[in-house]
């Protein structure tokens, strides 16, 4: 398969000057090209703005099972933007400087749809995203989860706990996934030397959210906008902390521009803990909503607390959240409301 980038096909001397030229430096932003999987998703999408921002050519690859062009759309006509769509499964023959492999479907609605194809894309998507890294000797940034610490013994948790995960459960596909993707790259780095970077997210929202994704977020605000009961599993006790999207990839930056012996994991998330049940209460008090609350048997595997311990990210990259939640979630309810709006005009057009 050629060699492709954004001004046509290379000639050989064209890709060993590249490579050449690439080594192990960190390059400035402005001379970066970076490729981006799963770059017209949620997260995706913000870091694909973030970088076109910091001068960096970027080449966003989706497949478009959670992502949409919609995300995206307004970063077509960008002369150092470009849109390829591709499933990561698939090995991708590309020239580019860094990686960042955010491609997998994140929310249980999602990844527990096709089980089989969620593992796939975590495991053999990191396989086919490291060889690539290492023929072109790039650095990757891998976007793993707070979802390898399973239902977690220790609380807040440290990058050091091992986690307590179930692997026949329903959520093991993303969860056993994520796992074994960190086992590959930490080995491609012992083995092969490669530059790799390990992100642990926590919970994180913000606009572009998939409204029916079934995270808790995105449920309550588009249930609250609707008027309709908003659903808690359990009784609302269990906890979790939420990180807005622009503090998450401004960590993202920092851990991919950081020292080549700072691999991670590391953990990138709000160590503010709130309840389920705080959160839909202050979700109701934002939108002015007559919602009632609800409650659902709590669902399999479904951790009873989740709070980052980020002590390593503010000592190695001086990073740390800035966003409170209400002003993160204000600004959340407003793009819902905006595409709430979209949806009402679209007929009488």
């Amino acid at each position: 398969m050629p060699e492709r980038i954004r001004h046509g096909t290379t000639t050989e001397a064209v890709v060993k000057d590249r490579r050449h030229q690439r080594g192990n430096a960190v390059k400035t932003f402005a001379s970066k090209r970076v490729l981006v999987t799963g770059g017209a998703g949620f997260l995706g999408s913000h870091l694909c703005e973030r970088l076109l921002a910091e001068g960096c050519e970027v080449l966003c690859v989706d497949n478009y099972f959670t992502g949409t062009r919609e995300n995206v759309v307004h970063l077509l006509s960008h002369p150092r933007f470009e849109l390829m769509r591709h499933d990561v499964t698939i090995p991708l023959y590309v020239e580019v400087d860094e990686i960042y492999n955010l491609a997998c479907p994140a929310s249980p609605v999602h990844y527990q749809h096709d089980p089989v194809q969620t593992t796939k894309t975590s495991v053999h998507g990191a396989i086919n995203m490291l060889g690539l890294a290492k023929r072109l000797n790039a650095r990757i940034f891998q976007a793993s989860t707070s979802e390898v610490y399973g239902d977690p013994e220790v609380h807040p948790q440290p990058e050091d706990y091992r986690g307590n995960v179930n692997p026949i459960g329903p959520r093991a596909c993303y969860d056993e996934g994520k796992r074994c993707a960190e086992t590959l790259f930490f080995d491609y780095h012992r083995q092969c030397g490669l530059p790799i970077k390990v992100a642990r997210i926590f919970n994180t929202y913000g606009p572009r959210m998939h409204p029916n994704d079934g995270r808790v977020v995105s449920n309550f605000i588009v249930q609250a906008l609707e008027g309709k009961p908003i659903t808690i599993y359990g009784d609302g006790s269990q906890t979790r902390s939420f990180c807005y999207v622009d503090d998450l990839i401004e960590g993202f930056l920092r851990l991919m521009n950081s020292p080549a012996d700072i691999t991670g994991p590391i953990n990138l998330g709000n160590p503010g803990e709130f309840t389920i049940l705080q959160l839909a209460e202050t979700v109701i008090r934002l939108t002015g909503s007559r919602s009632k609350i609800v409650h659902r048997p709590l669902p399999q595997d479904d951790p009873r607390q989740r709070q980052p311990n980020i002590t390593r990210a503010k000592t190695l990259l001086d990073w740390q959240p800035t966003i409170p939640l209400e002003e993160g979630l204000r600004r959340t309810i407003a793009y819902f409301e905006m595409q709430q709006d979209r949806q009402t005009v679209r007929p009488a057009e």
